[in-house]
């Protein structure tokens, strides 16, 4: 999967049509292999985008949980955490 797709569901406040429309335009653009398609291409590139946004949209508003909404901020900090552990320099 794509490492800019990030998980849109169970968030407060929920995911926005410009989020959604990110992570559907970096899903095109990883299984189409063009980060910018020629001029040829761009009305299809366009129309996949905007029908995995409306099936990602779809997606969302069906999904169900019992667990409570996650905080964008709390999880944001939490992964910058992680990603400081990671890439640290290597002691030595």
């Amino acid at each position: 999967m794509c490492r800019n797709i990030r998980t849109l569901h169970n968030f407060a406040p929920p995911a926005t049509p410009e989020e959604v429309r990110a992570a559907a335009l970096q899903y095109v653009r990883k299984i189409s292999g063009a980060a910018k398609p020629s001029a040829a291409n761009r009305p299809a590139f366009d129309e996949a985008v905007g029908a995995v946004a409306a099936i990602t949209q779809h997606l969302l508003d069906a999904l169900v949980t019992p667990a409570p909404p996650r905080d964008r901020e709390v999880e944001a900090v939490k992964a910058r955490a992680r990603a400081a552990a990671r890439y640290r320099p290597a002691p030595g």
